[in-house]
């Protein structure tokens, strides 16, 4: 059973890390989509800068994204929305295409309303998983550590994705 999300000012972050050692580990998994669209309209994933070689490069080196991409529940676009997956990715690898993922999952809706979990990590985007470490987390999920794997779940002829998501974290 998740925690209440209990108060963010610092008084109250530093009443539960007192509170920490009488708290028990939790194990949370999560499951969610995320629809990556960097077509036009209303794009949620914009390439922001690129370097003078990623057009020449196969892998895309050198691109920088910034996304904001729904999470649903499931891979239907007009699926119930938890949340959002929101921060960067960096195409850095010369050989194949793999992204460098920097993203927070935030969590709009449930009993995860208003927490979020971070990912930082290595996407050989085309392998059929993906394993990426949680690194952190607010809210419900402070002190958090996991991992996420990732899986295409859709590739679209213009290049947008449809992602699943299964995520373990653990928790206090």
């Amino acid at each position: 059973m998740p925690m209440v999300l209990q108060g963010q000012s610092p008084q109250d972050v530093d009443i539960w890390f007192k509170n920490r050692p009488k708290m028990k580990e939790q194990v949370t998994k999560l499951h969610f989509y995320f629809y990556d669209k960097g077509s036009v309209p209303n794009p949620t994933a914009v390439r922001v800068a690129q370097a003078n070689l990623t057009a020449q490069s196969s892998t895309g080196f050198g691109a920088v994204v910034v996304i904001d991409d729904a999470l649903t529940a499931g891979p239907e676009t007009n699926s119930t929305i938890v949340g959002r997956a929101q921060g960067t990715y960096v195409f850095a690898s010369l050989v194949d295409p793999a992204a460098e993922m920097s993203l927070s999952f935030v969590f709009s809706s449930g009993p995860y309303n208003g927490s979020t979990l971070s990912l930082l990590g290595h996407n050989p985007v085309l392998h059929t998983y993906r394993e990426m470490p949680i690194v952190g987390g607010t809210g419900v999920f402070r002190l958090a550590r996991g991992i996420a794997t990732a899986k295409t779940y859709a590739l679209l002829p213009n290049f947008d994705a449809i992602v699943e998501y299964n995520v373990v974290v653990l928790h206090y």
